[in-house]
């Protein structure tokens, strides 16, 4: 499998590192709980987008690696179907 999407992950990564730190420093201010929560929510988010770059590298790894029809109509499905999740 080939990483090309790699730098792209390593910049969201180190985005999501800044944010966790972010939110333990929150803690140590004593800022309020529905503030702290909202800052979770995005580290969520934010990690749900590097699992979607992920899926969509593997799809697309496969789908170059293929010449089978079905297969890559299939790939496509589980792609956009975990894009419905994330």
């Amino acid at each position: 499998m080939t990483h090309h999407k790699k730098p792209e992950l390593k910049v969201r990564l180190a985005r999501i590192e800044g944010h966790v730190k972010a939110i333990s420093r929150m803690l140590e201010e004593d800022r309020g709980y529905p503030e702290i929560v909202q800052q979770v929510s995005a580290v969520r988010a934010a990690l749900d987008g590097v699992t979607e770059v992920i899926v969509q590298d593997l799809v697309e790894y496969y789908i170059s690696q293929t010449t089978d029809k079905k297969g890559s109509d299939i790939a496509l499905e589980i792609k956009d179907t975990i894009s419905k999740i994330l």
